[in-house]
């Protein structure tokens, strides 16, 4: 089963910029096809965005244009770059390995002035 490590995330406030990094611990990651989440208390998960071993993107209407997924395979890493960051954007941000089903830690995101 793929290890995912994710890092970044924190506390910013409205209109402020994060980004949160997804790390596979094996070389195999360039071929999958990999997603964000996130969860906010008290609500159930949600997409965020997802791309491809191809690197096409696929992106929710409420973060498009604010959000940019991308990967680095050379790292065996995926980033979520979140700018224009709203108070709704507060959550739980999980990465998850589509192939083997696994998930990364979560990473708190606070979005707060």
């Amino acid at each position: 089963q793929v290890q995912l490590v994710q890092s970044g995330g924190g506390l910013v406030q409205p209109g402020g910029s994060l980004r949160l990094s997804c790390t596979a611990d094996e070389s195999t990651f360039s071929m999958h096809h990999i997603g964000w989440f996130r969860q906010a208390p008290g609500k159930q998960r949600e997409f965020v965005a997802n791309i491809n071993r191809d690197v096409s993107t696929n992106y929710a209407g409420s973060v498009r244009g604010r959000f940019t997924i991308s990967r680095d395979n050379a790292k065996n890493t995926v980033y979520l770059q979140m700018n224009s960051l709203k108070p709704e954007d507060t959550a739980i941000y999980y990465c998850l390995d589509y192939y083997s089903n696994s998930w990364g830690q979560g990473t708190q995101v606070t979005v707060s002035s």
